[in-house]
């Protein structure tokens, strides 16, 4: 049986560099977490990749909202995908559906392309769409690596009884990586009753800045900021390795 594996979604620079210092297996580098995610800027791309020597994987997802995308949008997400091969990225974050909530295997297909060979993750579009079990199906034919899901409920231990049911339809043929609220509270109970062995969390905390002055009246421009903490993320490393109850 392979080892259990925690990715942390970065949405910065220092995330990231907290991330590989707290003993996680790989990033999802990626930046808005509070739209989702979106694909992060050319140079946090760049830096990041320069300095992290874990595995990096890139969320491409051009804006928050849905994930009907449309043929702009799609060559913007191609194009990102290529800047992440031709700065030497492990892997990308991808996702489409259409209109009626199937995988938009079209679009897709583009992206895999794209990416080459780097590892493809299919994004909570999973989540998003109309019939879980028709659209595991469609992405194990695309090619993925793997599939981030919460069971297409609010948080993964909500949904841990149909993560469990994904895992069992996928068997060998892909990862699922499950993610959504993960707590070193509750990954005990999601590693023991899920049954995968990939597991995604942010392990922020608020990061207070140094600014002696502020103004309280920028609502939306508050100075402090949610980051990766690297204690804990050592934290979600050791509930991870705990004997599952």
């Amino acid at each position: 049986m392979s080892a259990l594996l925690l990715e942390i979604a970065a949405n910065s620079v220092g995330s990231a560099l907290a991330a590989q210092a707290g003993g996680a297996d790989r990033i999802e580098l990626c930046e808005n977490l509070h739209e989702g995610g979106t694909t992060p800027s050319y140079g946090t791309l760049a830096v990041v990749r320069e300095r992290l020597r874990i595995p990096v994987f890139v969320l491409v997802r051009p804006r928050g909202g849905d994930f009907l995308y449309d043929a702009g949008e799609l060559e913007v997400m191609k194009r990102d995908i290529e800047t992440c091969a031709r700065l030497g990225c492990d892997g990308v974050v991808i996702g489409a559906l259409d209109a009626d909530g199937n995988i938009d295997q079209a679009s897709c297909r583009e992206l895999m392309v794209a990416a080459g060979t780097m590892s493809v993750t299919f994004h909570r579009a999973f989540d998003a769409a109309r019939d879980q079990v028709q659209a595991l199906e469609a992405i194990i034919a695309l090619g993925c690596s793997r599939v981030l899901t919460s069971g297409a409920a609010t948080s993964a231990l909500e949904g841990v009884d149909t993560i469990a049911a994904h895992v069992r339809q996928a068997g060998e043929r892909i990862g699922i990586l499950v993610g959504a609220g993960v707590t070193k509270t509750n990954l005990p109970a999601l590693v023991a009753r899920s049954g995968a062995r990939e597991f995604h969390g942010s392990a922020r905390v608020l990061h207070a800045s140094a600014m002696r002055h502020r103004n309280e009246a920028l609502q939306g421009l508050e100075p402090d900021w949610m980051q990766t903490d690297a204690d804990a993320v050592r934290a979600l490393v050791a509930a991870l390795q705990a004997p599952s109850t």
